[in-house]
């Protein structure tokens, strides 16, 4: 027999109805870094010492800047280089990834013969993951039931859920699909969306889909 594609986590029983099933997923999306080489980078040198490298106008909010952009295929990755020697990395799927890119970053300036800081500290800016609850939500009466939500679906068919601990942004569907951003750690993700659910269950705001009973 095949194996499910998710892990059932909870079943609860109505009666002889076929049980209703609480499945959920949570995937790492992006994990965007920053670090520091801790000198100032000559673009046009590193371009000739790195042929890889490309260098691009970055025009972003209050960046107007050219950076290099140092692409690693594993783990996949993108990392702009700055002239002020601030880089940031985006793409990684972990912080752990995030943190091997930028130490093979190191290793080829090391190779290069690049003088940069011995050992670049690594921040975690921002943790992006999707998920899936496993059930239908009632938006209309989560905007009335939770605090700091804000719903409108003439512009965004999910609403916005800001939580205050841990200090995250929720993009939360009917579908009971999300899109979790702000979060420093993977396991901030994690403690968020297990205290979202729990919260969409006290509130009655969630409704699990109902599983195909068994022969």
């Amino acid at each position: 027999m095949e194996a499910p594609s998710r892990v059932v986590q909870e079943t609860a029983t109505l009666n002889s109805q076929p049980p209703l099933t609480r499945v959920g997923f949570i995937t790492i999306e992006n994990v965007v870094a920053s670090a520091n080489l801790g000198v100032r980078i000559d673009l046009k040198a590193l371009k000739r010492a790195i042929p890889k490298l490309e260098i691009v106008h970055v025009v972003e909010s209050n960046v107007d800047a050219y950076a290099g952009v140092y692409r690693v295929d594993d783990p996949k990755s993108a990392t702009l280089i700055f002239q002020s020697g601030k880089m940031v990395c985006t793409g990684a799927k972990s912080t752990k990834d995030a943190e091997t890119v930028v130490g093979t970053i190191k290793n080829e300036f090391d190779e290069k013969g690049i003088k940069v800081m011995k050992t670049p500290d690594v921040q975690i800016q921002n943790v992006v993951a999707s998920a899936g609850l496993g059930g239908y939500i009632d938006l209309e009466k989560a905007t009335n039931s939770l605090k700091r939500i804000m719903y409108e679906p003439e512009q965004f068919p999910g609403v916005i859920y800001r939580m205050d601990d841990p200090k995250v942004v929720i993009l939360l569907f009917a579908s009971g699909k999300l899109v979790c951003t702000g979060a420093k750690k993977e396991s901030e993700v994690h403690r968020a969306i297990t205290k979202l659910q729990d919260t969409l269950e006290e509130k009655t705001l969630i409704t699990y889909r109902q599983a195909e009973a068994v022969p």
